[in-house]
């Protein structure tokens, strides 16, 4: 049987498959596409995760048995409605936002979403607040989509506060392909020096993805803390 001729990944190619996988496998969700709006009437950078990596985190969460979470970054809380939604009664999220307008109207949307009772949204600079969370119980899962100079940091900090087996996510590490670069900046510099500490830091086995979908061509690192 002769097979379909290939596509080129174009922009809208991948925008059509997109749309097509998240309609067949994200049910449409209010508080989600309220979140979503919110980044726009207030604003803020339109950079949350896509439906699709939000299941993604979500299922992580499911499949880990996740408790406890941490993520760095919290934007409109797109990506903490998602998390959160995976835990067990009892579960709790840690998330820490550096603006406090962020701050105020991601907790807008997790009271919306229904989860605001088991999410804590900590404001100031992850440098500032990881610190804090020393002692406390370890962390299940820690999904790192803050800037992306402070990578290697996060990731230490991910991994003084997990266990052996905690979940570690980093997003954003392919930037329209400048990853492969070495003069593209601050902020691919911080990606490529996030994936050489995941190489080498013997806390860490890891692997990455690239992905196409609406928010473009990037990709996640996962790893897992051993």
């Amino acid at each position: 049987m002769a097979h379909p001729a290939p596509h080129d990944p174009t922009a809208d190619r991948w925008g059509e498959v997109d749309a097509y996988l998240t309609s067949t496998l994200v049910t449409h969700d209010d508080a989600l596409t309220a979140s979503i709006d919110s980044l726009t009437e207030e604003g803020m950078p339109e950079i949350e995760v896509s439906p699709l990596t939000g299941k993604l985190l979500h299922l992580l969460a499911r499949l880990a048995g996740a408790h406890r979470v941490l993520e760095i970054g919290t934007l409109a809380a797109y990506s903490t409605i998602w998390l959160a939604r995976g835990l067990p009664d009892g579960g709790r999220v840690v998330t820490i936002e550096a603006e406090p307008r962020n701050a105020a109207v991601a907790r807008r949307n997790l009271e919306r979403a229904g989860v605001a009772d088991r999410v804590e949204v900590r404001e100031g600079r992850g440098e500032d607040v990881l610190p804090t969370l020393s002692g406390t119980e370890p962390f299940d899962l820690v999904f790192i989509d803050a800037d992306k100079e402070s990578n290697t940091l996060y990731l230490d900090w991910a991994a003084r506060l997990g266990r052996p087996g905690t979940v570690v996510v980093v997003d954003n590490i392919v930037r329209s392909g400048h990853v492969v670069e070495t003069d593209a900046g601050a902020q691919i510099d911080g990606v490529r020096a996030g994936l050489e500490m995941l190489r080498i830091d013997p806390r860490f086995d890891a692997t990455a993805l690239q992905t196409l979908d609406r928010k473009g061509w990037d990709g996640i690192a996962i790893a897992l803390l051993v």
